[in-house]
């Protein structure tokens, strides 16, 4: 596919814009936009103030954050806020200022999650500023990079390989254009494009270059309001965040049927009192809510992009945090990955007596005729200094799934020529002698490409076909200092690595033998892998290196390992990663990387560090394995709220609490230990089915701490008579709960450090202060009369624990995570 550079000009464009065909008929469901004059030099200065004025503007949302407003609504109006919002306007009307107390704990926790959530959107949208793609746009004749939002209707944009295009338009200029447009019609082949064909928002460039006029800007172009979607910052779309929406949804249908128990047993129980029975009701209701459980996902996730985003990671998706934690295998691009963008022309080494000025002028055209060279022409260029000028008239540009560039030269006596430069086994028949020299190059990890020259031109259907080696351009790569650091933590982390490249596979080999990759010693030559799915997967757990891999077999690598149960995660920076990246579990985009590469990541690395990966597997881990330690605890206390309203309902006496005695337990026994569990560091690797892992612990847990409770809560009954005896039960209660509650806190807080065990003795000395002072005893109506009740109410809280620890053994032993 070879096309001529484009670039003569139709004449001037009248002022005012494009000149559109009025008798132009456009399709309502994919309009075609019609023909546009073309004008080399771009709008005038003049011009874009017109259009700006206008509103002709490319004014798309920036990516990666919801609005301040959205922020606020999405934390003050959920559901449960408006259950306990209800509850607490009740209270307001019937109790004290003591049981309204929990009302203001949901107002501190909705006032924490919109600061932080506000921080991570500060965060956020300043890093998607720093990575935000700056295309180059052509105006008054002199070509600059602005803003996406900068650009007006009409501008003449220029495109390379790996540029996005990020408006709807009409080719203006093309020098070999090929462009993706798979993650728009799905169609994986890319696609050559000439003058006047149509270019869609959300394509991008995988060979050649050009510049076309934007035709649609905004909200109306092609892919704008499906990217504006996909890029929203989110807490959306994750198992963590899916599992808690499960929770909360069986929360409410238990909660419902009970509450409405509750309310009319204390009504009958309690008939002659009704504002103390409404405060016992509320009280045995309000707990039944897990209202900081989300909170506290939230708080999580905000940190960590913070955390993130303080080491120039930016997460354009939360649940990407929680997703890269998950994954057990990370493919990973060489080049612009393991190696730095930079390389270096080792040697050249001429072929069959070639004379080695000519090869260098041949060198610097080819350097020369490609307006946008990548990383090993670029070296080529440097090392090649000024000769002859020749004149181009014909290009191939490079492209990852031929593996070769090439182009047709007038040189300067008259004569003409045609070159090809590329992977000396895709130029070469197999079996060349030439191929043996190479594999010895590979084999130092020394990157090689072979100039030819071709036997025909461009357009010739085979044009490696009888091509003559002329001579081996040897190229050293630059290895990332700190790759050997990040292979090894993933080694160690049990995450199998996957070395996925285009380039020849004994020089991949070599490169991640030297960073000390397990399984390096052996390369696969991709050309050579099965089709069949099931095959590959075979061959991707057996090998972990390599080599000829074209985009397409990139990105059906990754479903083969998907296919048999993995959480894939790939890295990469040129557009022969994005169908691989847009496919994976998480998509990793290198700061520096194509614009197409970077829009369909989750994860940019903006300071183009391999070794901020194990960052953010960390930040993943610290995330889930925290939130699961205080799901538990938030879980627990609904459960045995439930049954311990269930058992009221059913045994039709008082409800032992009032909402102040609930609210202290949970404020030291849930509410504040969950801050600092759920912020701790946590490397335990993320395991999936959380509901049930989570459950699995809760539902024993509260059962124990409800059955303990209510069975003090009997005993006291029965122990006390008179005036004070519903508050002198109470306390018993009260205190059974506080230490079979207290001690799920030390289970879940498990293994021990000294902060771990210094936070459950203070939550506990808390406790005992209330007990302690006077004025807190009256506050929270908590008194311990006598001596029997409350020992009784410890050994029933003991036996409680023995029976807890042996429950989750079992539960351990009978339903493994």
């Amino acid at each position: 596919m070879t096309q001529r550079s484009e670039t003569s000009s139709d004449g001037a464009e009248p002022r005012g814009g494009p000149v559109i065909d009025a008798g132009a008929e456009l399709d309502p469901v994919h309009p075609v936009p019609p023909p546009v004059r073309h004008r080399p030099g771009g709008l005038s200065a003049d011009e874009v103030a017109e259009r700006i004025a206008r509103g002709e503007v490319n004014d798309v949302p920036v990516r990666s954050s919801r609005s301040a407003v959205d922020i606020v609504r999405g934390n003050v109006f959920t559901r449960f806020n408006a259950i306990i919002g209800v509850l607490w306007v009740i209270m307001f009307l019937v109790a004290p200022f003591q049981d309204t107390l929990f009302g203001f704990v949901i107002l501190a926790n909705t006032g924490i999650g919109i600061i932080q959530e506000l921080r991570a959107k500060k965060t956020l949208d300043g890093l998607a500023v720093i990575g935000e793609a700056k295309p180059t746009v052509r105006r008054d004749g002199v070509a600059a990079e602005v803003s996406t939002s900068e650009i007006v209707l009409g501008d003449l944009i220029e495109l390379g390989p790996g540029d996005k295009v990020v408006v709807d338009g009409e080719v203006a200029e093309a020098d070999g254009l090929e462009v993706d447009e798979s993650l728009l019609t799905g169609e994986a082949d890319p696609v050559l494009k000439k003058r006047g064909d149509r270019m869609m928002s959300g394509s991008f460039v995988v060979a050649g270059g050009g510049a076309f006029t934007a035709t649609k800007v905004g909200r109306e172009a092609y892919a704008a309001q499906l990217a504006e979607e996909a890029s929203r910052f989110t807490l959306v779309h994750s198992e963590l965040r899916s599992g808690i929406s499960t929770i909360l949804k069986y929360v409410t249908w238990m909660m419902v049927p009970t509450a409405l128990g509750l309310i009319v047993s204390q009504l009958v129980t309690k008939g002659d009192n009704v504002k103390d029975s409404v405060a016992r009701t509320v009280g045995g209701i309000v707990p039944m809510i897990p209202e900081g459980l989300v909170l506290l996902t939230s708080v999580a996730f905000a940190i960590g992009v913070i955390r993130l985003g303080r080491k120039q990671c930016l997460v354009q998706e939360l649940p990407a945090i929680e997703g890269l934690a998950r994954v057990d295998v990370v493919c990973l691009d060489k080049t612009g990955t393991l190696t730095e963008g930079g390389m270096d022309v080792a040697e050249l080494r001429m072929l069959d007596g070639c004379d080695e000025d000519r090869v260098r002028t041949v060198l610097r055209a080819l350097g020369e005729s490609d307006p946008r060279p990548n990383a090993s022409l670029q070296a080529i260029i440097e090392a090649c200094p000024d000769r002859e000028e020749w004149r181009c008239t014909e290009s191939l540009p490079f492209s990852s799934a031929r593996k070769y560039s090439g182009a047709a030269f007038s040189e300067g006596d008259g004569r003409s020529s045609t070159w090809l430069l590329g992977a000396p086994d895709v130029l070469l028949p197999p079996g060349a002698p030439v191929l043996r020299e190479v594999d010895g190059l590979n084999e130092q990890g020394l990157r090689v490409l072979l100039l030819a020259r071709a036997a025909g031109g461009l357009d010739a259907p085979d044009v490696t076909a009888g091509a003559r080696p002329t001579a081996l351009v040897v190229l050293q790569q630059r290895l990332r200092p700190d790759a050997a650091d990040t292979l090894r933590y993933f080694e160690e982390q049990d995450v199998a690595a996957k070395v996925i490249s285009g380039d020849n596979a004994v020089s991949v080999s070599a490169v991640a033998g030297k960073l000390g990759l397990p399984g390096a010693a052996t390369a696969v030559d991709a050309r050579r892998l099965p089709a069949e799915r099931e095959a590959m997967a075979a061959e991707l757990a057996a090998n972990a290196v390599f080599g000829r891999v074209t985009p397409q077999q990139k990105r059906d690598m990754v479903g083969a390992l998907q296919s048999r149960g993995h959480t894939v995660a790939m890295t990469g920076d040129g557009v022969n990663d994005v169908l691989a990246l847009k496919d994976a579990d998480i998509g990793v985009s290198m700061g520096s990387g194509s614009e197409a590469t970077k829009a369909v990541a989750q994860i940019v690395l903006l300071n183009n560090s391999f070794a901020t990966l194990p960052s953010v597997v960390a930040e993943g881990r610290r995330v889930i394995g925290n939130i699961t330690r205080v799901a538990t605890l938030f879980l627990t206390k609904t459960v045995y709220s439930v049954l311990l309203a269930v058992l009221v309902v059913c045994s039709q006496v008082e409800y032992p609490f009032l909402p102040r005695h609930l609210t202290l337990l949970s404020t030291l026994t849930i509410g504040v230990p969950a801050f600092f569990l759920a912020l701790a560091p946590n490397k335990e690797r993320a395991r999936p089915h959380f509901v049930r892992r989570v459950m699995r612990h809760a539902i024993p847990a509260g059962i124990v701490a409800a059955g303990a409770t209510f069975t003090t809560y009997l005993l006291a009954r029965h122990h006390y008579s008179g005036p004070g005896a519903l508050a002198a039960e109470t306390s018993a209660a009260t205190l059974t709960l506080f230490l079979v509650a207290l001690w799920v806190l030390a289970i879940v807080a498990r293994p021990y450090t000294w902060w771990r065990v210094c936070l459950v003795a203070a939550m506990g000395l808390g406790f005992l202060i209330v007990l302690a002072v006077p004025w807190l005893q009256d506050f929270f109506a908590l008194r311990l009369v006598g001596t029997t009740m409350p020992w009784a109410a410890v050994a029933v809280a003991a036996a409680a624990a023995a029976v807890l620890e042996s429950a989750w053994r079992w539960v351990d032993r009978r339903f493994p995570a």
